[in-house]
């Protein structure tokens, strides 16, 4: 029987916190590591004998990453390994904020390997990632039906219907590929298609011509 606990919230509000699970890392890995995962929802179910977590309106946060979406759920594990080696299932207006960049979808499974957040797939119509450059101050920003993240590397993979601007240019594309770090993308046409890669530059915008100082009035003999 699923086991509610909605009843141990304190205080008033509607959301309560659910539990935090304390990563025991070594120091050797990312400082990240060392963090607790704080889990709030408004609502948490724990089906203890078929090993479920079943999450409403939650809220996960590690580090610079956070994780909301308006469901989300986790099989096969306990509460103490929910983030060891486990894939979450993520529905409804889900987004992920972390010092990479944003993701905004409709649905997401989310890989946590040692209790760390590691990949994500975002599906949606469409899902979309924008990333603050620092050095340009511009942002690069992209959607496609189907988005992949690598956190480890990096690296996202738009696929069906892609497009990136990485604040220089525009890339259309049935699938593309992007270095978070070093601002890169990448695409190639299918060999079995006749879709072709297409780029766009904008060119900057034109200068105004500098105003003609008029001639004196009264022009001296």
């Amino acid at each position: 029987m699923a086991t509610s606990i909605r009843n141990l919230c304190l205080g008033p509000t509607l959301a309560c916190s659910v539990l935090a699970w304390t990563s025991h890392a070594a120091a050797a890995q990312p400082k990240t590591a060392q963090e607790p995962i704080d889990v709030t929802a408004q609502y948490q179910e724990i089906d203890g004998k078929n090993k479920t977590i079943f999450l409403r309106k939650v809220r996960i946060a590690q580090g610079s990453m956070t994780l909301i979406a308006d469901q989300g759920q986790v099989n096969g594990t306990g509460v103490e390994n929910a983030f060891d080696n486990s894939v979450w299932v993520f529905k409804g207006s889900v987004k992920v904020t972390t010092d990479q960049g944003v993701l905004n979808s409709d649905d997401a499974r989310v890989t946590f390997s040692n209790r760390l957040f590691t990949y994500a797939v975002v599906t949606g119509k469409p899902a979309t990632f924008q990333q603050k450059i620092a050095k340009t101050g511009k942002e690069a920003h992209g959607h496609a039906e189907t988005i992949e993240y690598d956190v480890v590397n990096g690296l996202i993979k738009l696929t069906h219907d892609a497009f990136l601007d990485n604040g220089q240019y525009e890339v259309h594309n049935e699938s593309l590929k992007y270095d978070i770090a070093k601002q890169i993308s990448s695409a190639e046409a299918s060999e079995q298609g006749s879709q072709r890669v297409h780029i766009i530059i904008t060119p900057p915008p034109k200068s105004p011509a500098p105003a003609k100082t008029p001639p004196p009035a009264n022009p001296p003999p």
